[in-house]
Parts: C-alpha cells; sequence; structure tokens
C-alpha cells in the first residue's frame, strides 16, 4: 500500500494537530525520497510522512533516539519537534524536524576533509553507547545484520543475485560475485552491536559552502554490524580519498570486507545505466572489483 501525500493533506494535519503552524507555508522539497515525503513548512520546519506500512516505525524511532545520538555527534543531525498522530485520512504518524539548511550531495564531489569529517561522525556514532538501541527488524530495513542473514535485507542473497544476474554480459559479474563471497567467508562482527545509520548515500548528506555540513534521515537507524554503514564508503567518498577514509575509521579487514557487499548494494548499476551513462557504470563496477583486488593482494 502507497498513501498518496499532497499540501492539502498536510495542511489539513497541521491544522487538526500543529494549529500554531497551520499558518506557514508548506512547500514540497525538490527531492522528497522514497520512503517519506518531505515538505518544508515555513522557514525552519519541515514535514516528513511515511509513505509505506513498512516504514511508519521510521518516526517513532528518530523522535526517540535522535535526541540521544545528537549530543555527541560532530555533525548536524534532524532535531524532531513534533510527533503527529494517524489522521484526515493518513494511516501512519509523523514527524515535524527542524529544518537544516544546505543541499544533498548527490553529484557533489567531497574534498579529503570532508571526506574525514565524514569518517568523524561515523566513529563518534560507533562510540556512543547502543544500549537498548533498535536492533535489525523489517521497519529498518534489517540494517546492521549480518552479511549471510537470510532476513529482508538490501544484502540478502534474494535481492542482490537478481541484480547481478541482470548483468551479464554488460559486466564482470563473476567477480562482482566474488565480492559478495568475500563478504559472506569474512569473519563475522564478533564486537556488542554498535550505533549504524543505516543508509549513508550522498542524497542523505548535506553540504553547504563546500563543506559536509549534516547527516540526516535516520529512519533506518539501529544497533548492529558497522559494515552497513561502509555503503558511504563507496556511495559517498570519492575513489581517490577511499583509503584515508579507510584509515580514519580505523576498521579491519573482515569489516570492509562485508561493508564493501552493503557498497554494491548502493553502487551496482542496472542494465539501464549502461545505455544511459555507460561510462559511469563502468567506473561503478570497476571501483569494487579495483578495491577487491587490493585486499585480495594485500
Amino acid at each position: 500500500m502507497t498513501v498518496d501525500i499532497d499540501v492539502p493533506l498536510v495542511r489539513r494535519l497541521l491544522a487538526a494537530q500543529c494549529p500554531q503552524w497551520s499558518d506557514l507555508p508548506v512547500v514540497p522539497v525538490a527531492k522528497p525520497g522514497w520512503d517519506n515525503m518531505t515538505f518544508r513548512v515555513g522557514d525552519r520546519l519541515s514535514i516528513r510522512l511515511p509513505r509505506y506500512p513498512r516504514w511508519e516505525e521510521q518516526v517513532t524511532r528518530e523522535q526517540r533516539w535522535l535526541p540521544v545520538l545528537a549530543p555527541h555527534l560532530p555533525l548536524a543531525v534532524p532535531t524532531p519537534v513534533f510527533q503527529g498522530e494517524p489522521g484526515e485520512g493518513y494511516p501512519f504518524p509523523w514527524s515535524i524536524i527542524e529544518w537544516l539548511d544546505g543541499e544533498d550531495a548527490v553529484g557533489f564531489t567531497p574534498t579529503e576533509d570532508s571526506v574525514l569529517a565524514l569518517a568523524g561522525f561515523f566513529r563518534a556514532l560507533r562510540a556512543i553507547d547502543a544500549t537498548g538501541g533498535p536492533p535489525p527488524q523489517w521497519s529498518n530495513g534489517f540494517r546492521g545484520v549480518a552479511v549471510a542473514d537470510e532476513r529482508d535485507s538490501a544484502i540478502v542473497a534474494e535481492r542482490l543475485r537478481p541484480k547481478l544476474e541482470a548483468l551479464t554480459g554488460l559486466a564482470d559479474v563473476d567477480g562482482l560475485t566474488a565480492v559478495r563471497e568475500a563478504g559472506l567467508a569474512a569473519p563475522a562482527w564478533s564486537h556488542p552491536p554498535v550505533w549504524v545509520h543505516g543508509d549513508p548515500a550522498p542524497g542523505n548528506l548535506l553540504v553547504h559552502d563546500g563543506r559536509l555540513v549534516a547527516v540526516i534521515d535516520f529512519g533506518t537507524v539501529a544497533v548492529g554490524d558497522p559494515a552497513c554503514d561502509l555503503i558511504a564508503a563507496w556511495a559517498s567518498v570519492p575513489a581517490r580519498h577511499r583509503a584515508a577514509y579507510r584509515e580514519a575509521l580505523g576498521v579491519d579487514d573482515a569489516t570492509w570486507a562485508r561493508g564493501r557487499v552493503w557498497g554494491m548494494t548502493a553502487t551496482l548499476p542496472t542494465p539501464e545505466d549502461f545505455t544511459t551513462d555507460p561510462a559511469d557504470a563502468h567506473r561503478r563496477v570497476a571501483e569494487l572489483l579495483d578495491d577487491a583486488q587490493v585486499d585480495a593482494t594485500a
């Protein structure tokens, strides 16, 4: 079930539950995302509304845990200011959060300073006491699970294998399959679970004046294996800065190998990508394979 969400609905919800903000302008953001619809409310607020039943618990998760995490993090994160209830024909809880200035990092080429700032963010996140934090579960996409976990995560074989097979004749499917197998063969995370953001793709990073300033969208936040946050190493960090990023993170070889599988879920091209932008598609495959080859010969 997908819920239709538009400005009139947002206005009705505000009028019914937040009349103090009901007269403010409501404008859809340019890139609302997949899991939630986001609207700017006035100058300093935004409203986020889940679109699918699977993601409705993202609201309560962000409301509960962002105030706990924020004081320990070196970059800005969203600040919840109100949790709305179902109503006006809308079936899920919803959030109002403070607006963060900046643009998403899609198309942005970060400097080494920004790359190191991102590494510092994840080191700080991992260091926060994870007692009582949400485990990998259906409503956060099972972020933080082991690579071999059979639940419905982005790296489960039933999801990843068809994507690899679809590239037969376009890319080195055997090499990409070996990347996944290396992640499966790597020792599992043997330490206590740590905090993970879960989806550190460029669309969830904010930049301002050429530098990284914030990390947003904590709907998939969990405690588990930090390898899933290595999505950022391939999706958000340029190849020339990846070694410095890895060193700054301080992750071991096994975590890096597991993280490469997560990175594949964010950067693996589709067959259509080889038609629309073949150079970029080949680059993304080459970076996954080249990095794996470096590890294999180290």
